[in-house]
């Protein structure tokens, strides 16, 4: 299940990185064509911001980035249900640091009893593998 969990980060962090490109096409262009410098405060924000935009809404819509759906995994909290605004939110938070710490909370997936990353220990959440459909 980690593996499938890191490949739909692997196809998630593509797609962001598609958003971030468009976020810098439309800031050059407003800045008709000056490059925002490297280290800009506001604009590592902004990107940030999108990320967070990304998971959290995805993850409160339905359960499943596009990634996730690629792999058939789906987001859930303790209780089967959908994560809302403040659940997703604290999980995005806690899947960065999770990420931030070499990727430490998410190996813990492979100890923990429950397969259950820091992230999800923290948010209250899950993630569940749909079966095939047929």
């Amino acid at each position: 299940m980690l593996l499938r969990r890191l490949a739909a980060l692997f196809y998630d962090a593509l797609l962001n990185a598609a958003l971030w490109m468009l976020a810098g096409f439309a800031i050059l262009a407003c800045r008709g064509g000056a490059p925002v410098p490297t280290g800009t405060f506001w604009f590592q924000c902004l990107l940030g911001g999108i990320t967070a935009l990304f998971f959290v809404g995805f993850w409160t819509r339905d359960g499943q980035t596009l990634g996730m759906k690629a792999w058939r995994i789906k987001l859930v909290t303790r209780d089967g249900g959908l994560p809302n605004g403040r659940v997703a939110t604290i999980r995005f938070f806690a899947a960065c640091l999770s990420f931030l710490c070499l990727g430490a909370g998410f190996l813990w997936a492979l100890a923990d009893p429950d397969r259950l990353t820091w992230h999800d220990r923290i948010a209250g959440t899950r993630v569940l593998l749909i079966p095939k459909a047929g």
